[in-house]
């Protein structure tokens, strides 16, 4: 018999696979979406519990999301699902796992900032985050510091435009949570 452990890290690699809907290079587990594997007996047989959190409260991706999970894990043989959203804590883009952020610029989108330590660049002074705007985004074409803000929104509500001063190209700048 595979003990809960195992049968846990298994459901993990599956959801490894399965692509965020509006960033398709990224997994859900890369994108820090996925927060927890549960596995619960019950009289009718084991439940595989998946904790998710949106990227943000009303993400439109997030439904797409929760039937690509059932799909993903029913197709190998999870019958019983059960999925619980939690926007507590919020999701935020401290979550992003290095492989994550390294697709992220690969595909064009400029991951947010982190400094030198690895931690999330947040501005604490006025109490709020740090804004796509307030630090400078690397572009993910030529690596330049050297860009600029376009707009505060993107191709989604989670990503601003930002444009390169060096090679002139425009990118997508995942926004810091």
């Amino acid at each position: 018999m595979v003990d809960l452990r195992e049968r846990s890290e298994r459901v993990w690699g599956w959801l490894a696979d399965v692509p965020d809907p509006e960033i398709p290079v990224i997994s859900i587990v890369d994108l820090g979406i996925v927060r927890e594997v549960n596995w619960h007996d019950d009289p009718a047989g084991a439940v595989c519990e998946v904790v998710i959190t949106p990227t943000y409260s009303g993400c439109p991706a997030t439904e797409v999301i929760g039937r690509s999970i059932e799909e993903a894990l029913r197709e190998r043989g999870v019958e019983r699902v059960r999925l619980e959203s939690r926007i507590a804590p919020a999701w935020t883009t401290d979550w992003l796992t290095s492989e994550g952020r390294r697709k992220l610029s690969e595909y064009g989108i400029a991951p947010p900032a982190r400094r030198a330590d690895g931690r999330q660049v947040i501005d604490i002074s006025g109490l709020r985050r740090r804004t796509a705007e307030d630090a400078p985004a690397a572009c993910p074409h030529c690596g330049s510091a050297h860009t600029e803000p376009i707009s505060r929104h993107g191709s989604t509500p989670c990503k601003a435009l930002h444009r390169c001063l060096d090679c002139r190209e425009p990118f997508d700048y995942f926004k810091c949570h």
